[in-house]
């Protein structure tokens, strides 16, 4: 009777190199979602993209112009919402200021995607002022 010889396994895959600029990719989009902490605490969607710039712009060039670009959008739609926030008194607050949130909300979601994808995002409403 015969023995079936046994299959040599197969050579392991050698892991693939990054990408180039995978990292500095990471750093735009974690620029781009650390803007949530602002859900949190209070301009602490200004404060943490911020400090990722400043330690990090140095280091990845790409992340000068989105941080700038970040920060200029977290800016502008803070002063969004507390325009909308003292419109309370006379009513209209009430709904703009859940519109004002959402529209950043997904604005912030579509520019964290395009950055991961690689995509350049320009903010709709923004004041530049960085």
């Amino acid at each position: 009777m015969d023995t079936p010889q046994p299959v040599p396994a197969p050579e392991p895959i050698p892991p693939q190199p990054p990408q180039p600029g995978m990292n500095e990719r990471q750093w735009i989009v974690a620029t781009h979602l650390s803007a949530l902490i602002g859900l949190l605490v209070p301009f602490g969607n200004i404060i943490a993209p911020l400090i990722i710039w400043l330690i990090k712009k140095q280091e990845y060039p790409g992340l000068d112009t989105v941080g700038r670009s970040v920060l200029n959008f977290q800016i502008s739609w803070m002063i969004y919402a507390f325009v909308a926030g003292l419109t309370i008194w006379v009513c209209i607050g009430a709904i703009l200021l859940p519109a004002v949130v959402i529209a950043w909300l997904v604005f912030l979601i579509i520019g964290a995607v395009k950055a991961s994808n690689g995509e350049t995002y320009k903010f709709p409403l923004t004041i530049k002022m960085l």
